[in-house]
């Protein structure tokens, strides 16, 4: 990769050959051609021993700026190239793979190494039979990662949408206030992300999923809730379904678990005959995840129930 990248470097930073006008750097305004030609005058009139250090000089300023403007084209391509990497991993459902080439880059001031840095540390932590310590240090890991990328980019929709999921992932270990008092936050920063891109179908969707599960709470937790907060949480059946039909709307049949989020919520609402039709969408949805095959056997069961 080195090789290559240096190779596109070199072919896009080539000094343009000499004309008759002079020599014209590729990339610049500056023409050399003027200087040399005053140096040249200044030789032949006594003056050239002050001098004769600035075309050096001139050309060392100029290699300084080169070695900058090359660096700065290394760093592009090389993470144009990196990013497409990891998103050709995350497409093939190689989360281990993808984590292991994105934590290279854990250090990094670039929220699109970062966010995509936390999100594969939380795949990673919500894979089957992952042990129980583990799963913990990469859900708190994806947590600080994807806060450090906000930092980073307060502009970027999916640092926004990657902050939301991972700090409800880390609710889970901090217990029902903690849990509560963050999903306000939650909902703010996925709101954002939807303002930033409203064209990311997986960002309406987290929103469906959290109007569904303060939709469909008991009514035992919604008194805990309101002994602890004046105003909890509060969403309908009806707002999570707008949210699950948005996300259609911007990338149809984008994935498994909306399609189930849908049936789930016609069946919240009574509608049993649109409960039906995307059930059977979800369970007949190629399974190509781990969680698509559970969003199939959920599928089966609640058609089953409806009978």
């Amino acid at each position: 990769m080195a090789g290559i990248v240096l190779r596109r470097c070199w072919s896009r930073t080539l000094v343009a050959a000499p004309s008759a006008k002079g020599v014209r750097i590729r990339g610049t305004n500056r023409n050399y051609w003027t200087t040399l030609r005053r140096t040249t005058a200044a030789l032949t009139s006594g003056r050239g021993a002050f001098l004769l250090g600035l075309p050096t000089l001139s050309c060392l300023a100029f290699e300084a700026y080169h070695r900058v403007q090359s660096s700065a084209v290394v760093y592009a391509l090389e993470k144009e190239e990196v990013l497409e990497q990891a998103d050709y991993l995350y497409s093939c459902a190689e989360t281990e793979k993808l984590y292991q080439l994105l934590l290279q880059y854990k250090d990094s001031d670039d929220a699109e190494f970062l966010w995509r840095l936390a999100r594969a540390s939380r795949d990673l932590s919500v894979q089957p039979n992952m042990e129980a310590e583990r799963k913990k240090q990469l859900t708190f890991e994806g947590f600080e990662y994807a806060k450090k990328a906000l930092e980073k980019d307060e502009k970027c929709f999916a640092a926004h949408k990657w902050y939301a999921v991972c700090l409800s992932d880390v609710g889970e270990y901090e217990g029902v206030k903690v849990k509560i008092g963050n999903s306000y936050i939650i909902r703010k920063h996925l709101e954002r992300a939807v303002e930033l891109n409203p064209k990311d179908a997986t960002s309406f969707h987290i929103l469906g999923f959290w109007c569904f599960a303060f939709a469909e709470l008991p009514w035992y937790q919604r008194k805990v809730a309101a002994v602890i907060f004046s105003s909890p949480p509060k969403a309908t059946y009806e707002e999570a379904l707008e949210f699950f039909l948005k996300a259609e709307e911007v990338d149809p049949n984008f994935y498994s678990k909306n399609l189930l989020m849908l049936g789930k919520t016609y069946m919240g609402m009574k509608d049993k005959e649109k409960a039906l039709l995307f059930l059977t969408k979800a369970k007949e949805y190629p399974a190509h995840t781990q969680e698509d095959k559970e969003v199939h056997r959920e599928a089966v069961d609640l058609l089953k129930n409806l009978g």
